[in-house]
């Protein structure tokens, strides 16, 4: 029986990231530094496929540093973590491994030179996402004002409008990120913005291949968790271009086969947490259906990485 044609428009780049990447080589090199089991304060990246891969090396996966023995070494993961964390580990005298993400890392540092300045950071983020939670605890409580839309700029009650400064989440949409510090300036025209924008490279660069992809395409899949932040905001910057049909989907085994029938072009991506294995896996669950002709659309070249900490590459 002849299958049906069908163009998937690949979006590239898409997948691991530099920070992605490097988070996950730290747990396996703990792993095979220290030996099983290795802790990991929160999922080390949000994508259940690696999670589970490293739970099956020997790593142990948990939400509070109390859960830890302290005779274990344990791993942040790679959205960063409040101040308090790495405080409380070193009281215990614990062993632990730093993995946030450089680029976090960056945002945490600028918050912090604000605050020495005397400024109050508002912060443009999602509540109760790691990366939120983590950089607002950098700095006491009440030094991070917290808004999630233009909407809530409004109700925002600075001890000083004049002496402000606003840092963002890494993994945002860019356009509804834009309209938030639009509304920022308008409202505090001497806010202080950071140097260089603080949503990541990664993040900026699957968005710009999702708009170039999406008016091609009656249907687009993106790859990755429903608590990956820039994974869900590849699904808005899908539907805001143009593609009427846009899901998150973990695995080719949730695809809507049934909504997608009759298509002849779709769009695929994954996010900067999901792994090279998803997308093929997917690919090939379309060929099992369709005569397959992959158009690879690409907006950006990579070529970051970043180094593991010196700890793990010294001798046990």
């Amino acid at each position: 029986m002849t299958k049906p044609a069908l163009t998937l428009y690949l979006a590239a780049p898409n997948g691991f990231c530099a920070g992605v990447d490097r988070a996950i080589k730290i747990v396996e090199m703990a792993i095979e530094k220290w030996g099983p089991p290795i802790y990991v304060r929160h999922e080390i990246v949000h994508n259940k496929f690696v999670v589970d891969g490293l739970r099956a090396k020997g790593a142990v996966f948990v939400e509070e540093l109390d859960e830890v023995p302290d005779d274990r070494p344990v791993i942040f993961s790679a959205h960063g973590v409040a101040k308090a964390v790495p405080a409380e580990a070193s009281r215990r005298q614990m062993v632990f491994v730093d993995a946030t993400c450089p680029l976090v890392s960056k945002v945490h540092i600028e918050a912090e030179r604000h605050h020495q300045n005397g400024l109050q950071m508002v912060m443009i983020g999602h509540a109760g996402h790691p990366e939120t939670i983590g950089t607002m605890g950098q700095l006491p409580d009440g030094e991070v004002l917290l808004v999630e839309t233009a909407e809530d700029v409004a109700t925002l009650t600075p001890r000083d409008p004049a002496q402000l400064a606003y840092i963002t989440q890494t993994t945002l949409s860019v356009d509804d990120t834009a309209g938030i510090v639009d509304a920022l300036r308008a409202r505090f025209p001497q806010i202080i913005g950071p140097h260089k924008e603080d949503i990541c490279y990664a993040t900026t660069n699957r968005q710009e291949a999702v708009k170039a992809v999406a008016p091609k395409v009656d249907a687009l899949l993106v790859i990755g968790a429903p608590n990956s932040s820039n994974s869900r905001r590849l699904v808005e910057v899908a539907r805001a271009n143009g593609c009427a049909y846009a899901m998150l989907v973990q695995r080719a085994d949730e695809i809507d086969w049934r909504a997608i029938d009759g298509i002849r072009t779709v769009g695929l991506t994954a996010g900067a947490s999901a792994p090279q294995v998803l997308v093929d896996e997917v690919i090939d669950a379309f060929r099992a259906r369709f005569d397959v002709t992959v158009e690879r659309v690409e907006t950006a070249k990579e070529d970051v990485e970043f180094k593991v900490p010196r700890i793990l590459r010294e001798p046990a």
